[in-house]
This record gives C-alpha cells, structure tokens and sequence, in this order.
C-alpha cells in the first residue's frame, strides 16, 4: 500500500464511518477494486483510529462528562460496550474469511433493508415520545454493534436503527452510537499496535492514511448529526441497495473490476 492508496482508503474510511454505510465495507471494496489484499483487517483498524479522534474531539465535553456523577452515561456505555467484548475474541481466527467480498455484497443489502424499515417504522411512530438512551436501550444498541462486526453491516447504521426503534431521542441515539465507537476501536487498536510491531509495515502511509480519515470523520459527523434529527435514511438505503446490485454482478455475474 503506497501513499496515495493509503491517503484514498482514509478519505472514505472518514466519509463513511459516521454514515449508516459501513467503512468497512467499503474500504474492503476498494481494496478490492485497487488490489491491495495485504493486511487488511490491520489496514482497516488502523484508519478507524483517524475517525477515532474525529469522535474525540467533536464529543470531547460529552466524553468528560462521562467521569462526572451519577455516572449513568458511562454505566450505559459499558453495557452496551459488552455484546461487541464477547464476541470479537470469538471470531478472531476467522476475520480474514469475513473481509470476503460475499460478505460485505450482503452486508450491503442487510443494512439497506434495516435503514429503510427503520424510517418507515420510525415516521409512523412520530407521535411517539422521545427518551434518553437507558440501561435496555443502551444493551439493544450494543447487541446491534456486536452484529456490525461483519463487514458490510454498518455499524452507526446498526446501533442508530436500534436506538431509534426503541423509541430514544434521536439526537441522544445519534451521540451515543459515536460514543459507542470509542472502546471498541481502542481495544482493537491496541491489538493491532501489538500486529505492527511484529511486521514489516511502513507507517508513513497509514499515519498519513489515519489524517485523512480524521479530517473527512469530522465532516461526516456532521452531516450525519443532521440526518438523524429527520430520520431520513431513504437515500443511504437507496444508495447502498445499488452497491449490493453492482457488487453482487461483479461476484456472481460478470467481473467489472
């Protein structure tokens, strides 16, 4: 993986993070697309350190009010941090086997569907009173991230749905699920300095890959603050019921790339 690759991986790693899309289907995609097959579960955590800090930063009064009291935040925060803890140490050995284009192809359409009945289901339950993320609602956003480990499956897409169809404000929804992402690429993170340390890598073009992917985090937190607020996932589902028609024809029909 050369600079420029490098640099392009983190531009859509930060576009697509935030968006209810999955980063890891499309990073997965275009690696594909650029034939770069080395590395890549690496690769892949490595830029969500980019997006990490975009999180950091954007939410930083939201991350220290977590260590202020009654704590209840933070307690929702471990809850749902749980579901993804048991299961990622589960499905190590067979990461490489998940970042098959098969599995982000129907990642793809998995996520499509979720946000188009999130939406309906959500416009009909208008009316409905809006809460702040709890204890239940917090386990139902974290079981969501567990299933994102998959890529394709968007992992913002998951938990925001999850949120938003146990009735919780949207805007809270929206927060939290940021805020979700934290532990979770911190822990991986942590595996993977480890990775690094034991193979030849060259760290410029991920340091450079993980700027990028800060820079265009930071935009996509924004625009997807925005979307929440209308529960508007139409055209992301639309968007990625497309991807699946065109990754599906690559696989299965005739290779375009």
């Amino acid at each position: 993986m050369n600079i420029l690759e490098a640099i392009l991986l983190g531009l859509v790693q930060g576009l697509t993070e935030f968006l209810p899309i999955s980063s890891s289907g499309h990073l997965l995609l275009l690696q594909d697309i650029m034939g770069i097959y080395e590395n890549r579960a690496l690769v892949s955590v490595m830029l969500h350190l980019g997006t990490l800090l975009a999180v950091v930063i954007f939410f930083f009064k939201d991350l220290l009010a977590l260590l202020k009291k009654p704590y209840n935040t933070l307690l929702n925060l471990i809850i749902a941090t749980i579901p993804a803890a048991l299961v990622m140490p589960l499905i190590k050995e067979h990461v490489e086997a998940l970042f098959g284009p098969t599995f982000y192809c129907f990642g793809f359409l998995i996520t499509a569907v979720v946000l188009l009945l999130t939406e309906i289901i959500s416009k009909k339950n208008i009316g409905t009173p809006a809460e702040e993320v709890d204890s239940k609602k917090a386990l139902a956003m974290g079981l969501a991230q567990a299933v994102a480990v998959i890529p394709g499956i968007s992992r913002s897409g998951s938990t925001i749905c999850a949120g938003v169809l146990s009735e919780a404000k949207r805007e809270a929804v929206a927060k939290f699920s940021f805020l979700m992402s934290v532990p979770v690429i911190l822990g991986s993170s942590a595996v993977s300095a480890l990775e690094i340390s034991t193979l030849q890598i060259d760290a410029l073009p991920l340091l450079l890959g993980m700027a990028s992917a800060f820079v265009t985090g930071i935009l996509s937190i924004k625009l997807m603050m925005k979307a929440i607020k209308k529960s508007n996932y139409r055209w992301f589902s639309a968007y990625l019921f497309l991807l699946f028609a065109l990754v599906f024809t690559n696989i299965f029909i005739a290779r375009i790339w």
